[in-house]
């Protein structure tokens, strides 16, 4: 079995999550057996029996790879589709049917002929098939994993005074609007991170608000084992995305024993659910009250007790869908599916 990876998204341009999935799955896959390795743009001879696409990918790939007997399979993290309202996802239902009904092509042509879509949750599983009408026998969900070192962190320490909060700072992630609510409350916060842009007015503004007592800063910590004694000694986890699907960073939090205050959303809701407290819907001073009542709760919390993966555990679910794929099990096949209303 020989797959290979390919992603639109350049990793020295937009560091985060998507670069860590890919990478190890491809290592957990290669553990397993399976002949993984990236999509070679430029060598005209290398072949391959399935292309794993992540991210966006433009309809005209999914064409050509079958044109050359290879299978396609898709990951998508339906970041922001995934979070909206629903009359939000009502419009853009009815705004999509003539288009599909048409047989118009844009990201959704890829992904109703594809050979497998593959996804982290049961929501986002639902916006395809109810979105873009992907028959339900051709989605599958996969888990995002943990490396042994997180899964095997050990009891926390929780011994410092601060919360933490890890990811990029940028206005994704909510960082500003986190750094004024640490001020306002009064909670101390430490964010480890790096910028997206370090000349960008919003990495400027971020770092005018650290004060070292209330907003603390550290730099990204590459090493995992690092990154884990920082989670350990934490008092808890806090995250404040405007949009998020299954945050690596969280399921780290929780792996290292944090207690976890996260934004009111779908994928938190199913992963954590009322294992995790969450910021309110409504209003500054609403989330400002939120911040200060989990600081002074966060002696009495416990981590989430959820189920957390292993990247081989994730390889071997994959190895299983790519195995039904190559088999042609029912609903893993490549047939135009452009026509017909959505959902049906």
């Amino acid at each position: 079995m020989k797959v290979l990876f390919n992603c639109p998204h350049p990793s020295m341009l937009t560091h985060g999550g998507t670069q860590i999935q890919i990478e190890q799955t491809v290592s957990a896959l290669q553990e397993i057996g399976v002949q993984a390795d990236y999509l070679h743009w430029w060598d005209k001879h290398q072949d391959a029996q399935i292309l794993h696409q992540f991210c966006s990918c433009g309809p005209s790939l999914v064409d050509m790879a079958h044109a050359k007997r290879w299978k396609v399979v898709i990951t998508v993290l339906l970041t922001e589709t995934c979070n909206r309202s629903a009359l939000a996802l009502f419009l853009r239902r009815v705004c999509l049917r003539p288009a599909l009904a048409l047989g118009l092509k844009g990201q959704w042509h890829a992904l109703r002929n594809c050979d497998k879509l593959v996804v982290g949750l049961r929501a986002e599983k639902r916006i395809a098939e109810t979105l873009w009408g992907v028959p339900a026998e051709r989605i599958a969900v996969v888990p995002l994993g943990l490396s042994n070192r997180f899964l095997n962190a050990g009891a926390p320490l929780r011994s410092d005074e601060h919360l933490i909060c890890t990811g990029r700072i940028d206005p994704a992630k909510n960082s500003l609007e986190l750094a004024r609510l640490a001020l306002e409350a009064q909670v101390p916060l430490l964010f480890v991170g790096k910028p997206l842009d370090l000349a960008s007015g919003y990495w400027s503004q971020f770092q005018q608000l650290v004060d070292e007592k209330f907003v603390k800063y550290r730099p990204y910590v590459g090493e995992e084992q690092a990154l884990i004694d920082l989670l350990r000694r934490a008092r808890g986890y806090v995250l404040m995305s405007r949009y998020e699907n299954w945050s690596l960073a969280a399921h780290e939090a929780a792996a290292c024993g944090l207690p976890l205050l996260l934004p009111d959303q779908r994928w938190a809701r199913e992963r954590f659910g009322a294992q995790a407290s969450y910021f309110p819907r409504t209003g500054h001073a609403a989330a400002v009250r939120a911040l200060r009542k989990f600081y002074d709760d966060c002696p009495r919390l416990r981590a989430p007790q959820i189920t957390l993966h292993s990247w081989r555990g994730v390889a071997e679910q994959l190895k299983e869908v790519y195995q039904k794929v190559l088999d042609g099990s029912p609903g893993s096949g490549s047939r135009d599916r452009s026509r017909g209303g959505v959902g049906q």
